[in-house]
């Protein structure tokens, strides 16, 4: 895989060049790095040989060619790799052309703000591009996979369940954590979510596989449970779901069977997806919470409606994307939008959490902010539920070497 570094500047794609194979490219994956001072220039390598280039770095201010229109472009070759903005541009412009990318569904890791400070470089590699043993059988591009491969996973128990911890930000404790769905693929190995959750929900099998994920989910939980960790867990769900009328009598004999109670379970639903069957819906969701199952708004913030969702939707829980968390201590605009979320969750008296936190600044920025718990990297990465019991034992003590 090649690294694509586009800027008009050469001094800045020298030193972004030597800060990249700085932070052992090879480990990552990616075995070339290749500058280009000119969007067409870029776009030409891309329309020739998009599938090998899995990481760009895109100026936004350029001659003939800017970052947004070169965004068009991307979108135009269906590229599916990673995207980094980079400008010296006021931070609000860089910002939206950060929103602007995530709209077209770009897998974009972020924006950096010229000039580019290594330790931000590296942070932002390590979140997303984590250094790895190389693989004996590398891939030229991501693979994709058909309706029937998925089925045929569901059915051999190929999908498993990972967990990432919540904590509480006041006290530390490990109060719940949030099941997260991948695919241990005998010949690619673990495969993330977003390789085959728009293909489910293209094709229909969105509802079996939610179905699937939360019933692992379940019985995970009553284990812990029985190990004297009285734990919640989160689950995402589907708008098929949620469509489905008799999808809380499912839950709640589920959750009976392996003898967790339901209002241990919390259902994460994403916002800008809400009410697209708002009769049906408004019933399950209701249901649900006379039946004690906990609602959560999830990536709060990035849909269009979410005070109307607020006022008319039963939930008890406000999930602030993490958008808006991660760097909030430092930058002004973010502070703003974090504290107007948080004082509107306090006064509907629903619980808030933080996810994305991914240093002890916004760890710090979200204890003094009031927020109750908190999911990130700083905390931990989602994990197997094996590796749970372990994490839980040594988190009292990782937490006070972090923050005291």
């Amino acid at each position: 895989m090649k690294i694509l570094i586009l800027d008009d500047d050469p001094f800045v794609l020298k030193l972004l060049s030597i800060q990249l194979k700085a932070f052992g490219l090879r480990q990552r994956g990616y075995l070339e790095l290749v500058s280009c001072e000119y969007g067409n220039q870029a776009v030409q390598l891309l329309e020739s040989d998009a599938d090998s280039v899995g990481l760009v770095f895109c100026d936004l201010q350029m001659p003939e060619m800017d970052g947004v229109e070169f965004v068009r472009h991307l979108v135009r070759l269906g590229y599916r790799g990673h995207l980094v903005l980079v400008s010296g541009e006021d931070e609000r412009v860089l910002q939206a052309a950060e929103q602007l990318a995530r709209a077209h569904g770009l897998n974009i890791l972020g924006a950096l703000h010229k000039p580019v400070f290594p330790e931000q470089l590296r942070q932002m590699l390590d979140a997303a591009l984590p250094v790895a043993p190389a693989s004996p059988t590398p891939r030229a591009s991501l693979p994709v996979y058909t309706p029937q491969e998925l089925r045929h996973a569901m059915d051999a128990g190929q999908l498993v369940n990972f967990y990432q911890p919540k904590v509480d930000l006041q006290s530390g404790e490990a109060v719940g954590a949030e099941a997260l769905v991948r695919w241990r693929h005998p010949d690619d190995g673990m495969v993330p979510p977003m390789s085959f959750i728009p293909m489910a929900e293209e094709f229909g099998l969105i509802n079996d596989l939610g179905r699937l994920v939360l019933a692992r989910a379940l019985r995970d939980a009553a284990a812990w449970h029985a190990a004297g960790h009285p734990l919640h867990v989160a689950v995402n769900v589907s708008m098929g779901s949620l469509g489905s009328l008799d999808f809380p009598d499912f839950l709640v004999s589920e959750a009976a069977a392996v003898g967790l109670p339901p209002d241990k379970v919390v259902l994460e639903i994403t916002e800008s997806r809400l009410l697209e069957e708002p009769a049906a819906q408004l019933d399950v969701l209701t249901r649900l919470r006379l039946k004690q199952v906990s609602l959560s708004i999830d990536d709060f913030g990035t849909g269009y409606s979410c005070l109307a969702h607020l006022r008319d939707l039963p939930f008890a829980e406000v999930k602030i994307d993490r958008g808006f968390v991660h760097g909030a201590a430092r930058d002004p605009a973010l502070q703003a939008i974090l504290d107007t979320s948080l004082g509107l969750a306090r006064q509907l008296r629903m619980k808030t959490v933080a996810e994305g936190i991914e240093d002890i600044d916004d760890w710090n920025f979200l204890r003094q902010s009031g927020c109750q718990l908190a999911q990130g990297y700083l905390i931990a990465k989602p994990m197997p539920v094996d590796e749970l019991e372990a994490w839980l034992k040594a988190w009292p003590s990782r937490h006070v070497e972090l923050f005291g």
